[in-house]
C-alpha cells in the first residue's frame, strides 16, 4: 500500500460506516461484537494507526505526557520511570521521556518541544540553573505540570518529592548507634535541590549527636565514580568509618573500591546507600539503603498529574515520600580501637 490508511478506507473494508468504524477504534458508542470484530480486523490488516494528534486537536484533549527527566540511564530514574508509564497508560495516557542532562538550555529546547506538541501534561525534574523565564514559560501555557525531586523556587506546581533531610538524619543515627563517629557525606556534584537537602540532614545529625566534623565529599552518582572516588577519601581521611550516599549506585561503587581494598564492607567499613534499587539487594554484599521504592515513587507522580488534569483548579500539591532504612549487610559495629 503506498498510502497512509484512512479511517474511510477501514470503513469501506469492514463494510461500515465511518461513524461506527471511528466508534470502534474509539471505543465508544453501542456496537455489536460481530461489528466491532470486523472493524478491528480491517484495521489490522490495512495497518490503520488513529492518528492520536488529530483526535486531541478536534476534542481539544491530548493523551500525550512529557516527562523531562535526568540520567535515564541511573535504575533509580527507569524505576521511577516503569511506574509512571504503567500507572498512566492504564489510563489512555502515552508517556514520552526525554534526558535534559541537568542542563539548563538543553531543558528549555525540550519544554518548548513539548508545548509545540500540545502535551496533555509536563512531569518535570527542574534542572540546575533553571531560570525564572523557564519556569514561566509553563505557567503562561497553563499545561497540567508536576514537578519531582526538585521543586522550583517560585512555586506554583504540584510536587512529588522526597523527605530527604530526615531520611539522612536517620542513617547517620544508625551508624551512630553502631559506635561510629567519623561519618562521610559521600557522592553526588549539586549544589542544590536534593543533595543540598541531603547535605543539611546530615550536618544536623552530626552536630545534634555530637560526632566529629561534617566531611562531603563529591563525586558523580555513578558505580566507576563511587569505585575510584572511595579510595581518595579513605587515603585521605583514614579516620572514616562509615558512609553515607547520596544513591545506591555510588554506593554500591564505594562497596566495590572497599572490597578491592581488602577491607570487608559492614565491618571495616560501613556503607550505607539511597534509593533501594532492585541493585540493592543483589549487591555483593547487600547494601543497606534508604528505602524509596522507586517504582512506587513513580505511580504517586503519575497518579498527582491524573488529578490535575481531571481538576485543573484544585489547590496545589505538596507530596514528600519519607525514606525507610533497610538493613543489609554493608552496615555493622565500628571497628575495635577506630
Amino acid at each position: 500500500m503506498d498510502q497512509k490508511p484512512k479511517l474511510a478506507t477501514v470503513a469501506e473494508a469492514a463494510g461500515v460506516s465511518t461513524a461506527t468504524a471511528s466508534q470502534v477504534l474509539r471505543g465508544t458508542g453501542r456496537i455489536s461484537e460481530t461489528t466491532r470484530k470486523k472493524v478491528l480486523a480491517a484495521a489490522k490488516r490495512l495497518h490503520y494507526v488513529r492518528d492520536g494528534r488529530a483526535a486531541s486537536m478536534r476534542s481539544g484533549e491530548n493523551r500525550e505526557i512529557g516527562f523531562v527527566i535526568h540520567q535515564i540511564a541511573n535504575p533509580f530514574n527507569a524505576e521511577v520511570i516503569s511506574g509512571v508509564t504503567d500507572l498512566l497508560e492504564t489510563e489512555n495516557y502515552l508517556v514520552s521521556v526525554l534526558d535534559s542532562r541537568d542542563n539548563a538550555a538543553r531543558q528549555s529546547s525540550t519544554l518548548e518541544a513539548f508545548i509545540r506538541s500540545s502535551r496533555g501534561g509536563i512531569l518535570w525534574v527542574p534542572a540546575e540553573n533553571t531560570d525564572a523565564q523557564t519556569h514561566d514559560l509553563l505557567q503562561t501555557h497553563a499545561i497540567p505540570t508536576v514537578t519531582f525531586l526538585r521543586r522550583t523556587d517560585r512555586g506554583g506546581f504540584d510536587h512529588v518529592g522526597i523527605e530527604n533531610a530526615a531520611a539522612i538524619a536517620q542513617a547517620v543515627g544508625h551508624l551512630a548507634g553502631l559506635g561510629h563517629r567519623h561519618i562521610a557525606f559521600f557522592g553526588g556534584n549539586a549544589r542544590f535541590g536534593v543533595r543540598t537537602e541531603r547535605i543539611e540532614g546530615y550536618h544536623q545529625a552530626m552536630a545534634r549527636l555530637g560526632l566529629a566534623t561534617p566531611l562531603v565529599w563529591d563525586c558523580p552518582d555513578e558505580k566507576a565514580a563511587g569505585l575510584s572516588a572511595v579510595n581518595a577519601l579513605l587515603d585521605t581521611h583514614p579516620e572514616v568509618t562509615a558512609i553515607v550516599s547520596n544513591g545506591d549506585m555510588v554506593a554500591i561503587g564505594a562497596t566495590l573500591g572497599v572490597l578491592r581494598r581488602g577491607l570487608q564492607p559492614g565491618r571495616d567499613i560501613s556503607i550505607v546507600g539511597f534509593d533501594d534499587i532492585a541493585d540493592a539487594a543483589f549487591a555483593v554484599p547487600p547494601l543497606t539503603t534508604l528505602a524509596v521504592s522507586p517504582y512506587q515513587l513513580g505511580r504517586r507522580l503519575a497518579r498527582v498529574m491524573l488529578d490535575r488534569i481531571n481538576d485543573p483548579d484544585m489547590p496545589v500539591t505538596i507530596s514528600l515520600v519519607p525514606a525507610e532504612l533497610v538493613v543489609r549487610e554493608t552496615t555493622g559495629p565500628c571497628p575495635p580501637g577506630r
